[in-house]
């Protein structure tokens, strides 16, 4: 045999982990150029390129229209586009239901949990089904009104449409970055540069964080391109499969695979070592501090080296806290089951987002809680779809020290389920919001649990009679701090009348989008006379919003930061400059569509008030 062979194979081998160490070390922005230019030079033309809007909305974490509408609606993502290339405030595209940091600044906002990795940052999803699957070779997203929300791109192995579900559930990140400000809220057509996936697809969630966002961001359509046969590289490049070279670095950015994190949380192998080096001088607590830094799957890497090191990793005070929702995608039964032993003292857990399409049975919760529930006092479920009236049966069971709970948009939940809840009366806060909770479990959740002092049930559309709720609120819940009612769509002033007068501890209160409260009763009025506390006022849309209303807010309501008048025709800019004179610590007011305050008004305001954020909104 020639000797050039196995030099031609010894060099194969250095161009090889050559360009592995630098898939390793570059930067993100590298690596999605290097495979835009690979995908554009190497692939070969034998597939015709399929483009297809959505079909359908499947799932999405909150929204800020209605559920009995389509106005402002995650639905409005399906189809053709409604808006683009107009830009501005459209009802005819999806909103999310928050955005800025303001709602992080109220007195209902929560604790963030630690740990949390830096690379995750998304508030909000939605989901949608294409009808053919295909194998992505870009993604546009019409972006309508305040672009630069979509923070992740992500592509499922499940066909939503396929009889046979499948053995394992695949999510793959097409793309991902930091949140970035744009400059200007008009319209844009986002393609962002995307990774191939080694599987078709037709089910692709989109991930936002609205944080930086001066205004609601409005998406208006996605278009996915793909082709039926998976790209076939040239023979030149064959040998080096790019997914293989960067699968560490995605690992390491984004939480291990799966089965690569299970093996971790069961790791039992470990390196002989003769001593464990300086560690041996450490005082135990000083070792726990350090690794209390540590996020989940580092912490397991961790505990992977030496036998000390295990032990310090597996100490349940490492897991008091325990935020598992940046895993969403990797979580499943078996996970919990490894965690068991390490989360007995757990009073902390936040699983959002995770188990659905089956990652997670209601027994495989159950036992879980079963195990590690009796120290929590929060338990974040939010969009859990596994839950059902076991869970919320073994929730009150095996928790009895619990003080908040969040269930928002767990909207699978049977009504009769929420009776559940009114056994746990230690409840200081309870989010209930897009749930199916009804009115009968409402009052005696209502009854039972007084020491509530944050509740949420906005976009819940299977209360009949909030009157009735709002007297049981006034007459039970003394403590009451804030309370979400949004889009509640039957209280009159006579359920404001009870609220004002029984929870005059009230700081934060949403009322907007509730179009059976009219000024002219005098609701509003005896709100700011009653309620002199209040920090955060929503009256969002409500169209008889008018200046006394707003003047005794001035008047009473001196500690206001934050006013929603949106919609109103009433409110002149006199009684605004009043408003804003009276409350100091007025930070965010919004005007949007009100006609009487025109833009030369806001520019007006602005200069007077400039620690003032002035929100008004436009339409092209």
């Amino acid at each position: 045999m020639s000797p050039v062979f196995p030099m031609l194979t010894v060099l194969s081998m250095f161009y090889y982990m050559c360009l592995r160490r630098r898939a390793r070390t570059a930067t993100r922005g590298e690596m999605n150029s290097r495979r835009a230019i690979e995908s554009n030079t190497r692939a070969l033309p034998i597939n015709v390129e399929i483009v297809q809007y959505a079909k359908e909305v499947l799932d999405f974490s909150s929204h800020y229209g209605s559920e009995n509408s389509m106005s402002y609606t995650m639905w409005n993502l399906a189809g053709i586009p409604n808006v683009y290339p107009s830009s501005g405030d459209f009802t005819q595209t999806a909103v999310f239901r928050t955005y800025g940091t303001w709602w992080d600044r109220c007195p209902s906002a929560r604790l963030p949990f630690k740990r949390t990795p830096p690379t995750f940052c998304s508030q909000d999803y939605v989901e949608l089904a294409f009808e053919e699957p295909v194998y992505p070779t870009a993604v546009h997203i019409l972006e309508t009104y305040h672009p630069g929300a979509v923070v992740r791109i992500l592509a499922c192995s499940a066909n939503p449409y396929s009889q046979n579900p499948p053995a394992e559930v695949r999510w793959e990140i097409l793309w991902s970055e930091a949140p970035t400000k744009v400059n200007g809220p008009q319209a844009r057509q986002f393609t962002p540069c995307i990774k191939q996936v080694n599987f078709p697809t037709n089910l692709i969630r989109l991930e936002v964080n609205s944080s930086l966002l001066d205004y609601y961001t409005e998406l208006d359509a996605v278009v996915l391109h793909g082709v039926k046969e998976r790209p076939v590289l040239s023979l030149k490049t064959s040998m080096i499969d790019m997914d293989d070279i960067d699968e560490d670095e995605d690992e390491e950015k984004y939480g291990c695979g799966m089965d690569t994190l299970n093996k971790q949380f069961s790791i039992v192998t470990l390196r002989e070592w003769p001593t464990n080096g300086y560690f041996d001088k450490l005082p135990y607590e000083l070792i726990q501090l350090i690794l209390s830094h540590l996020t989940v799957p580092d912490l397991c890497r961790l505990a992977q080296t030496c036998k000390l090191l295990y032990q310090h990793c597996c100490d349940p005070l490492q897991y008091i806290h325990l935020s598992l929702q940046p895993y969403w995608a990797r979580i499943n039964d078996t996970s919990l089951e490894y965690l068991q032993s390490r989360c007995t003292l757990i009073q902390w857990l936040n699983l959002s987002w995770t188990g659905n399409r089956g990652a997670i049975s209601v027994s495989g919760f159950s036992r879980f809680l079963k195990v590690c529930g009796s120290e929590l006092v929060r338990l974040e479920l939010s969009c859990g779809h596994f839950l059902n009236e076991t869970c919320l049966e073994v929730i009150t069971e095996m928790c009895p020290n619990l003080q908040e709970l969040n269930l928002s948009s767990c909207d699978k939940i049977p009504p009769q389920a929420f009776n559940h809840i009114a056994k746990v009366g230690s409840l200081k806060r309870l989010i209930l919001y897009r749930t199916k909770v009804e009115q009968t479990a409402l009052l005696s959740i209502l009854n039972f649990c007084s020491e509530l002092q944050h509740l949420s049930l906005g976009s819940c559309v299977m209360i009949e009679d909030y009157d009735l709720i709002a007297s049981m609120m006034g007459a039970k819940c003394k403590k009451l701090r804030s309370l979400d009612l949004w889009r509640c769509k039957n209280i009159t002033e006579n359920g404001i009348a009870e609220l004002a007068s029984g929870c005059q501890l009230l700081e934060e209160l949403d009322l907007g989008w509730c179009p059976t409260l009219q000024s002219s009763t005098g609701c509003f009025t005896n709100l700011a006379r009653k309620l002199p506390n209040l920090q955060k006022l929503f009256l969002t849309a409500n169209r008889s919003v008018c200046d006394t209303d707003i003047e005794e807010l001035a008047a009473n309501c001196t500690r206001l930061r934050q006013l929603d008048i949106l919609g109103t025709r009433m409110v002149s800019p006199a009684s605004l400059r009043k408003l804003l004179e009276s409350c100091k610590d007025l930070s965010l007011l919004d005007v949007s569509f009100c006609s009487q305050i025109d833009n030369r008004v806001v520019l007006e305001l602005n200069a007077n008030f400039p620690n003032v954020f002035i929100k008004k909104s436009f339409t092209q």
